[in-house]
């Protein structure tokens, strides 16, 4: 028998297994930051839909926001409101950051990662490849 031939085979039947998120090659992308100034504040109007992207809930990247920016923020309905004057690169670069720590897999590089606890320890776990790692917890 051609050992090609079986590796062929072994591959389509490793490949017809996979569940299909893990399948697509689509590149993970963060909504930009719709933000405006009004008087001191800055305003993310999109707040929710880039939490939704993220898979987070938006209090917890809100906090991560306002620690990091050093500035109290809050949210209203759909939009966060942070209590001082930010250029929208700024929010931007300090959401990567987040998703960085706490969306990407450490492991395998891919956005599937879901919150979780494990023994009173909240945790990130990877449903690409299985990896796991504490949750830091925002200071």
């Amino acid at each position: 028998m051609d050992s090609r031939y079986e590796y062929d085979k072994l591959l389509e039947r490793v490949w017809t297994g996979l569940p299909e998120k893990l399948k697509k090659h689509e590149r993970f992308e963060i909504p930009a930051a719709d933000t405006f100034i009004e008087g001191n504040t800055t305003i993310i109007r999109n707040f929710n839909e880039i939490t939704t992207a993220m898979g987070r809930k938006p209090e917890h990247v809100l906090k991560f926001l306002s620690k990091e920016l050093a500035a109290p923020a809050n949210l209203e309905t759909n939009r966060a409101i942070i209590q001082r004057k930010l250029k929208t690169n700024i929010v931007g670069d300090r959401l990567n950051e987040y998703a960085k720590e706490y969306v990407i897999c450490h492991e395998c590089g891919r956005p599937d990662t879901k919150t979780g606890e494990l023994e009173g320890q909240k945790i990130i776990k990877c449903e690409a490849c299985g990896g796991w790692w504490p949750m830091r917890r925002i200071k």
